[in-house]
């Protein structure tokens, strides 16, 4: 016997194969939602501060800044500061790359900063400061020149606020000589 199979469209089909594809959008949109919701991992301060090249250009600014302050530079009261600002300024590129590594690596970037004279911290800054005899008022002032290179950078306000925070946290370090 043959049996008669009906090909025609009827408003129940139509309704019915409506209702699943709008059940597979509905699972689908709530797997893209899903996503959507989930929070992407945040950036790193190294990445939020615009990484290497832009950290250069801050420590570059900031490096000769201090060389011109007052208080910590080549007219300091401190004789240590004041002779490392006068007579050693040959090594002030140096010294640039060397804050820009440590930048770079205390604000979570892919390079390393290593102490030319290690110390008791993995740092090294209190041996590479100890002879400068830094005070607390005069690391403040350096602090001061950060925050204005900063400025002058345009860093927002969160994002140096975390620098400061980095750098205030070895304050002593650099002045336990």
């Amino acid at each position: 016997m043959t049996q008669v199979v009906s090909t025609s469209i009827t408003r129940r089909g139509v309704v019915a194969g409506m209702t699943l594809t709008a059940a597979a959008v509905a699972v689908l949109a709530g797997t893209d939602n899903a996503r959507a919701n989930q929070t992407m991992p945040e950036k790193s301060l190294y990445e939020r501060l615009g990484g290497v090249f832009a950290i250069a250009a801050v420590v570059d600014h900031f490096s000769d800044a201090v060389v011109k302050n007052p208080v910590v530079g080549r007219e300091s009261k401190n004789p240590q500061l004041r002779e490392w600002h006068t007579k050693n300024l040959g090594r002030l590129p140096g010294l640039k790359f060397m804050r820009t590594l440590w930048v770079c690596d205390i604000t979570g970037g892919p390079f390393q900063f290593t102490a030319t004279k290690p110390g008791t911290t993995p740092l090294g800054l209190e041996e590479a400061h100890r002879d400068l005899r830094i005070s607390p008022v005069e690391f403040d002032e350096v602090a001061a020149e950060l925050a204005r290179s900063l400025d002058f950078f345009k860093v927002p306000e969160r994002e140096k606020s975390e620098v400061l925070a980095a750098f205030a946290a070895h304050k002593d370090e650099v002045t336990g000589g």
